[in-house]
C-alpha cells in the first residue's frame, strides 16, 4: 500500500533551494549553449536496481519549478517495488528545463528510494516476529520530513520527528538530573496528557528503577539478547520496550525474537545507499 504523500507545500521550498544551488548565478550553461530555447524533450525515470520507490514528487516539483507546463506521469508509485529497468515516471517539457532539473530530481529520488529500500530489507527481516522497525532523528538536516516519509514508503514507522513531539530521556539527561527514576518522575510531572515519555536505560537495574515511575516507553540501549529477554519478562507489559544499538541486518531478527515491541535503526536514514535511478530520453 502506498503511504500518504507529503504536501507539495512542504517539499517545494527544499526543491527551490536545491535548484538555486545547482543553477548558480548564470543557469545551466550547457543547456543554453547546446539546445534551442523552444525544444521539447520526453524522458523516462528508470530504476537501474531492484528497490522500493520514494520521492517521485521531488522529481515532479523540480521539473515544474522550471517548466510549469511540463507533464509528469507516475508509472511506479511511491511505496511500490521496482525491478531493474522499471520505468518510475515519464515526463515531457521544455528540454532546457528537463535537463536543468534532472540532477536535483534524481538526487532526491535516489536518496529517498535508497532509504525506502533499506527499510524494506529490515521490515522483511523481522516479518512474523512481532517487532516494528522505526527510524531515528539521525537524518540529513532539513530533509527529515522527506527521509521519514521514505521510511514509511519502505514499510517502517516513524519515531519522534523532533524535540517537541515527545519526551525522550537519554543518558546525558539522566546524568544532568541525578538518576533514571528522578528523570522519569520529573518528565511525568511535566508532560501533558498527549505527550509520551520514553527513557533510555543501559542495564536491568536502570530498567527496574525507571519502571517504578511509569514511563510509556523504555529504550533498551545495547542490551545483550539475554538481557533483552529478561527485560521483556521484568516489564511484563508495563511499558513498550524499544531495542536500540547494535542493530544491523544480521542481528535484527534475533533482536525481534526476544519479544521487544520496537527496534530503532539509525542506519535507515544515516547509512542508506542511494538507489541508482537514471533519466533516459525517449
Amino acid at each position: 500500500m502506498s503511504p500518504s504523500s507529503l504536501p507539495d507545500l512542504l517539499i517545494r521550498p527544499l526543491i527551490e533551494a536545491a535548484l538555486a544551488e545547482d543553477l548558480g548565478r548564470a543557469g545551466d550553461l550547457t543547456a543554453q549553449a547546446c539546445i534551442d530555447p523552444d525544444t521539447r524533450l520526453s524522458v523516462a525515470y528508470v530504476s537501474r536496481q531492484d528497490g522500493r520507490v520514494a520521492g517521485l514528487a521531488c522529481a515532479r516539483l523540480a521539473l515544474a519549478a522550471l517548466d510549469p507546463t511540463a507533464t509528469f506521469e507516475i508509472i511506479t508509485p511511491d511505496g511500490a517495488d521496482a525491478a531493474p529497468g522499471a520505468v518510475l515516471a515519464r515526463a515531457e517539457g521544455n528540454a532546457r528545463a528537463v535537463l536543468a532539473a534532472e540532477r536535483v530530481g534524481l538526487n532526491l529520488l535516489g536518496r529517498l528510494s535508497g532509504i525506502a529500500t533499506l527499510t524494506r530489507a529490515y521490515v522483511r527481516a523481522v516479518e512474523g516476529a512481532g517487532a516494528t522497525i522505526v527510524d531515528t532523528r539521525k537524518t540529513t538536516p532539513l530533509l527529515r520530513a522527506l527521509e521519514k516519509y521514505a521510511v514509511r514508503c519502505g514499510g517502517g514507522i516513524n519515531h519522534r520527528f523532533g524535540l517537541d513531539d515527545a519526551i525522550l530521556i537519554k543518558d546525558n539527561h539522566v546524568a544532568a538530573c541525578g538518576g533514571v527514576g528522578e528523570a522519569v518522575r520529573r518528565a511525568r510531572a511535566f508532560a501533558g496528557h498527549l505527550v509520551k515519555v520514553e527513557v533510555e536505560v543501559d542495564g536491568l537495574a536502570q530498567l527496574e528503577d525507571a519502571l517504578k515511575h511509569g514511563p510509556d516507553v523504555v529504550m533498551l540501549d545495547n542490551f545483550s539478547l539475554e538481557d533483552l529477554r529478561t527485560a521483556v519478562r521484568l516489564t511484563a507489559g508495563r511499558a513498550v520496550l524499544e531495542a536500540s544499538g547494535g542493530v544491523n541486518l544480521t542481528t535484527v531478527r534475533a533482536i525481534a525474537e526476544t519479544g521487544v515491541a520496537v527496534i530503532s535503526v539509525g542506519a535507515l536514514t544515516h547509512s542508506a545507499p542511494m538507489l541508482d535511478i537514471g533519466l533516459d530520453a525517449v
